[in-house]
């Protein structure tokens, strides 16, 4: 059993926040392959489903955890520990200000860069999970919160839409851990925009 993870924070208030992009990842996935009702689990709404790969079906679970960004190891460990779930089913989804919008990479372990959702998931169970990273560019230090915090523009969610149709086509590829052909498919389905000029000029591939 996998568990995909988006993360973000609960509320109308953040649904369109660049911070709340796993989530956005998430609910396409969920929709696309028919996943069941979203239901209140374990301080997450969580959906469960099956993803045919070319090893057969999966049966896969969704969750956005509910606890806000800072605590979402929570119920991210919870989902584990109940489901006897190992870290390396894992696939957490989440916003990265290294990156340049519209881009998505895949790592699996390694530092959290100041990401407090990933911080709370090491602290609680670990790093080696695999995160898929999704690019949402990075304003300079002193603008970092308000960016983060800020809704995408009418005009980003033609990216992030498309980013995240992008993800969902190819997710069978993530959970076969085809990470290189999973980039390079949601590259060509999803091409990264035009770099902002309001951008710092340093944000780039973040590899």
């Amino acid at each position: 059993m996998f568990l995909l993870v988006g993360l973000g924070n609960p509320g109308a208030k953040y649904a369109k926040n660049r911070h709340n992009i796993g989530f956005m990842a998430v609910d396409e996935i969920a929709r696309r392959y028919q996943f069941g009702t979203e239901r209140n689990r374990l301080q997450g709404l969580a959906r469960e489903g099956l993803i045919e790969t070319e090893a057969g079906p999966q049966k896969t679970i969704i969750v956005k955890p509910q606890t806000f960004m800072n605590e979402s190891g929570r119920c991210v460990g919870g989902f584990m520990t109940f489901h006897k779930i190992p870290i390396a089913k894992v696939i957490v989804f989440y916003d990265e200000v290294e990156l340049a919008p519209g881009k998505c990479r895949v790592k699996i372990g390694g530092g959290t860069a100041g990401h407090n959702g990933l911080r709370s998931i090491v602290a609680q169970s670990g790093s080696d999970f695999k995160r898929v990273r999704l690019g949402v560019g990075h304003p300079g230090r002193e603008k970092m919160l308000s960016h983060v915090l800020d809704d995408f523009s009418s005009a980003e969610m033609v990216w992030v839409d498309s980013l995240c149709d992008a993800i969902a086509r190819t997710t069978p590829l993530l959970l076969e851990a085809k990470h290189d052909h999973f980039q390079t498919e949601v590259s060509k389905l999803s091409p990264a925009p035009p770099i902002p000029a309001w951008l710092r000029g340093g944000t780039g591939d973040g590899n």
